[in-house]
């Protein structure tokens, strides 16, 4: 067990303001680390190819493009989850400590709508995909195994937001 002292001060200050959640906010660190690692790897190893045999990999363009939007739908959870999703702080921290509560249930709602509508319009998507048979232009595989993560994604979001506003809710 590292005490706050040893650890680094990102890391600590991280530490300190995270909210206690039912799911642990690490799941969409790890994510983030682990999108961020593959885009890294894939891009540098397709700059060595084009460098060195002036060809380039046709796949690596589409599958970054794929975890550019998985990595801002994981972030989207994690800010969701952290309370700290755009809005205008004068407003949303200003004035009463009610008003201040009222307004975040409010946000935490909003969005908890929006991406629970996202995920239910999205699974008509990935249906037709599948369904049609659709393919990606880059490299031929199924469309859907792609297209599968946005309902999932946004569920997770929506399941943050949910939590947030319970949260809100239980304090005085």
């Amino acid at each position: 067990m590292t005490h706050l002292h040893e650890q680094a001060p990102a890391e600590v200050a991280a530490a300190e303001s995270d909210e206690e959640t039912a799911v642990p906010l690490k799941i969409e660190d790890w994510l983030t680390v682990i999108v961020m690692a593959l885009l890294s790897l894939i891009t540098f190893a397709n700059v060595l190819v084009r460098y060195f045999t002036d060809q380039s990999f046709a796949w690596t363009e589409e599958f970054s493009v794929f975890l550019m939007i998985v990595l801002a739908l994981v972030a989207g959870s994690a800010s969701v989850a952290r309370n700290r999703q755009i809005r205008i702080e004068y407003f949303a921290d200003s004035g009463p400590e009610k008003r201040q509560r009222a307004l975040a249930r409010f946000g935490a709602l909003m969005v908890f709508v929006l991406f629970a509508l996202i995920a239910v319009l999205s699974v008509r998507v990935v249906w037709d995909d599948f369904r049609f048979g659709e393919t990606s232009p880059g490299i031929g595989v199924p469309q859907w195994w792609y297209t599968i993560w946005l309902p999932v994604l946004s569920v997770a979001i929506a399941g943050r937001a949910l939590g947030l506003f319970i949260r809100r809710g239980r304090k005085p």
